[in-house]
Order: structure tokens, then sequence, then C-alpha cells
């Protein structure tokens, strides 16, 4: 049976497990830190923690995240797990952050994920807060009512992309060959170059036909480097009796 493409979302991190996901992708929590954490799986997460359990802070750093790093998000695998997750909140907050994001057409199916009427972020007090401070206008004319004064943004709440382009290898080779699943294969094989094809296409959610032409390739600039090294070295010269 040939090898078919699924999002792993039996994986999100929940928890400590979270906290330390979310400080490996670039979000400054006062937490050690997982090695190359999974992306949209993280963000997923993080927009669960504060849509569904009221984690306002988590939220208010992944919406300063996402203003920084959307470029670098798969775009096509986060509709995957968002199409998953039946919360209209959730849901909601996701088609807020496509309709933020209108010039960048790869998110547009992500809109389409919530069609009902807007929902308030707070439970309770939303009219008198937006009377109050007005409206978040990252959030206006959105799926998402979110009064101004609720979720802060501070730059120093995220790395930017040169830092952490430093500690996640999935990240840079994202920046370097776009958000795709070739990018996080190459990431998988800088991890662990034995994968398989089979088993590279698993870690990546990436298809098979993928997976076997990054394992080609790699494997291709792996002996032209090896030849390139031999190359390089200053021949020695024979010893004279």
């Amino acid at each position: 049976m040939p090898f078919k493409r699924g999002p792993q979302i039996s994986v999100r991190p929940r928890g400590d497990a979270l906290t330390q996901a979310m400080t490996s992708v670039g979000m400054n929590f006062a937490s050690s830190a997982a090695v190359d954490a999974d992306i949209e799986a993280t963000i997923v997460a993080a927009a669960e923690e504060g849509l569904e359990r009221d984690d306002l802070r988590t939220l208010a750093v992944l919406t300063t995240w996402l203003e920084v790093h959307a470029e670098a998000v798969n775009a096509d695998r986060l509709i995957k797990i968002v199409s998953t997750i039946e919360s209209p909140r959730t849901r909601a907050f996701w088609s807020a952050f496509a309709s933020r994001r209108r010039a960048d057409r790869r998110f547009l199916r992500l809109k389409g994920l919530y069609t009902g009427p807007r929902l308030d972020l707070l439970t309770v007090g939303t009219d008198f807060q937006l009377r109050r401070h007005g409206e978040d206008p990252r959030f206006a004319d959105t799926a998402l009512r979110v009064p101004a004064n609720v979720l802060r943004d501070r730059s120093a709440d995220v790395l930017d992309p040169g830092r952490l382009a430093k500690t996640h290898t999935p990240y840079r080779l994202r920046l370097l060959l776009g958000p795709s699943y070739r990018a996080d294969m190459w990431a998988a094989l800088d991890r662990d170059p034995t994968l398989s094809a089979a088993e590279l296409a698993r870690q990546a959610d990436g298809s098979f036909a993928t997976a076997w032409q990054v394992k080609a390739h790699w494997n291709l600039l792996g002996g032209l480097k090896g030849a390139l090294g031999s190359a390089n070295r200053r021949p020695t010269r024979a010893r004279t009796p």
C-alpha cells in the first residue's frame, strides 16, 4: 500500500512539553527548549491552550510570533491540522489569522474553516472592553472580537528570524528552501542521515515521492562533498631518499 500523507495530530504537545516546544520555536518562556520542535503542531497546540483554556498570555505570545514568523509556516500542513479540530473558537482564531494575511494566498483555505458569526475572545465583558479600549487592530474585521488591551504585543516575547534560525534547524532550512515538506525532510536527514525514504516521509508528514527525491539528493550531495574534500586536499610530496 502506498504511503499516504497525514498530519501527526496525535503528537501535539501539552503541559510542560508545550512550554518547551514553544520555547524551541522562538517564544520566550522561562523553560528549557525542546530540540527542533514541530512548528505547526506547536502553534496549533498553543492556540488551543489560549482559546480553550483561556491562557491569554500564551495566546498573546503566539499572536506576536505569527506576526514575525508567518512566512516560515507550512500553510498546507497547518490547514490539515486545523481542519481536524472541532472547536469553533480555535477555528475562528485561525480564520482571523488568515484574514490578516490576505496577501499570502497560501492561507486562503484556512480562512474558510470558520464561517459562523464573530466570536468573542473573552467569555465576559467584551462589549465593555471594546467601548473603553477599542478593538485590537490585528483582529479587526475578522472572525474574532478582541479588545485592544487584552493581548499584549511585545517584540521581546519572540526571537527574531536570525536568532531562531541559529537554534532551530527546520526553521533555518525553511528560510533557505521555503516552508515546505522538503525543508523538513532535509532537517530530519541532518539529524539522522540513515533514515529511509519511507521513514523520512512519515517523520515529515510528506509524500513518499518527495522523500525519495530528497533522500537521493542528500546522498548525491554527500558524495560530492566527499569528492570535493579529497580534491581540495594538498598532494603529499614524496620523500627523497
